[in-house]
């Protein structure tokens, strides 16, 4: 499959220059403005962007800007075709992330080796990050499992929260609704990360994890820390690994988890949408599962009954917007938690 190209410019003239020179090569996709190359992502996303830093509306620099905020779109290599030649804009170019300058006027050989070269190097980081993921992935599992397998009451839950989290997403981006925030994601990762969401669980006493009855308030105290310890823990990985961009999602769905929409949830008390995105989604999945789970302290809630309590902490415990959209999913939810019985992996 050929490799696609964008290219970025105002200028008619250059982007048909441009085209000439690689068309034989790559697909090549010539767009006027950057605001037309963001709306194009919705179609196909290129494998390297030539881009020209003086335009209207929006400069160069500041559509990098974007393309380096997005967790989706960060890694495209981005380089500049421009007839500035001042040391400073290099210097800026460089230090937000584009991979090489292509001085203007252009020659065809100069252009096309300079993009096959940022191509093979782009490959190659791909490979090596793919494998990084694969890694990544692999560690969140046992971490999860590790807490799962101590905790016996709640088998399953990291999986079934995972699918819950998926539906639930998916259901936020077709209606439209925090679309800014979602599509810096890589939802992929986003999904595995929210897998850590009670890592912190590793730190409690067993007697207390798997008590068979209701907690008491002492203990029920002593439960609650499992959050900042699930921070103390994500925090510790990110200290001695340097790893911040995976790790992130996870810290905030530890941290956020167990906030409530009034203010009155813990550790800190957050309310509205001061909590983040990551805590308000988690919640909802968090709890809809506990309550159709069997627990020492009750039994297994039907799914109607479930979302009648999901529905009555709208606007209370969680987030409203939220619940009503976890509410028209509830079908979709519903068939995961009898496909993971038959497989199981239910409650």
């Amino acid at each position: 499959m050929d490799k696609v190209i964008f290219i970025v410019d105002d200028s008619d003239t250059n982007l048909a220059m441009a085209e000439a020179a690689l068309e034989e090569y790559y697909e090549v996709i010539t767009l006027p403005s950057a605001a037309r190359m963001f709306a194009m992502f919705d179609k196909v996303v290129p494998d390297l962007i030539l881009m020209d830093i003086a335009m209207p509306e929006m400069n160069g620099f500041e559509a990098l800007h974007i393309l380096k905020e997005s967790e989706i779109y960060a890694d495209i290599p981005v380089m500049f075709l421009t007839s500035m030649t001042d040391p400073e804009v290099e210097v800026r170019g460089f230090e937000l992330g584009v991979v090489d300058f292509v001085t203007k006027p252009f020659t065809a050989p100069v252009l096309l080796n300079r993009i096959k070269t940022h191509l093979n190097i782009d490959m190659l980081i791909r490979e090596r990050t793919a494998r990084l993921q694969k890694l990544q992935h692999g560690l969140v599992f046992v971490l999860a499992d590790m807490v799962e397998n101590r905790d016996k009451a709640t088998g399953g839950h990291v999986e079934r929260t995972a699918h819950y989290l998926t539906i639930l997403i998916n259901a936020i981006i077709q209606r439209g609704l925090y679309l800014e925030e979602i599509t810096r994601y890589n939802i992929e990762s986003l999904i595995s990360s929210a897998r850590l969401h009670d890592v912190g669980k590793i730190a409690i006493p067993d007697a207390i994890l798997n008590k068979p009855g209701k907690l008491t308030p002492e203990e029920f105290e002593t439960m609650k820390t499992h959050v900042q310890a699930g921070e103390h823990i994500i925090d510790q990985i990110i200290s001695r690994t340097g790893e911040v961009g995976f790790l992130r999602n996870a810290r905030l769905f530890v941290c956020y988890h167990h906030e409530r929409w009034d203010g009155t949830g813990y550790p800190y008390g957050l309310a509205g949408e001061d909590i983040p995105l990551q805590g308000r989604i988690m919640a909802l999945v968090d709890v809809y599962d506990a309550l159709i789970s069997v627990r020492p302290y009750k039994e297994a809630f039907s799914e109607e009954k479930a979302m009648s309590i999901i529905l009555e902490g709208a606007g209370r415990q969680f987030d409203p917007q939220l619940a009503e959209i976890f509410n028209d999913v509830r079908d979709q939810l519903y068939q995961v938690t009898e496909d993971m019985k038959k497989q199981g992996t239910g409650a």
